[in-house]
């Protein structure tokens, strides 16, 4: 069984910098088909913000590209997101997600296994 757990949320002026985890417990980073984050806002649907496809191939957000990193450390079973030149709209509750089968998109309804979230708040 794949379990996620969430870490490295806070609250941050704009501008500010902030670097969220994901740690796979079973250890099977390096065997997925993606991995990607979450968010949501209240009042808003669950949206991604940047997915790693394989170990290598990247794909972000319009809105995230060029502030935010995703990347993967498979030695130590963990997704990362740097987020950089974070702006008030980045505030929501994030989430980590995986797809264990080697098949098809990695959008939400895709992702099988979810970590329970990570709390990024971005004052104006």
């Amino acid at each position: 069984q794949v379990q996620l757990a969430e870490s490295g949320g806070g609250s941050v002026q704009a501008g500010g910098s902030l670097r969220l985890s994901c740690a796979a417990a079973s250890g099977v980073t390096g065997n997925l088909h993606c991995m990607a984050w979450f968010r949501q806002a209240p009042g808003k649907e669950r949206e991604p913000v940047a997915t790693i496809f394989g170990d290598d191939i990247e794909d972000y957000e319009d809105s995230v590209r060029g502030r935010f990193t995703i990347s993967k450390d498979n030695a130590k079973n963990t997704l990362y997101l740097q987020m950089n030149s974070l702006q008030a709209e980045d505030s929501a509750f994030y989430y980590c997600a995986a797809k264990r089968r080697w098949n098809g998109p990695c959008e939400v309804d895709d992702m099988d296994v979810w970590g329970q979230g990570t709390q990024v708040t971005v004052s104006a």
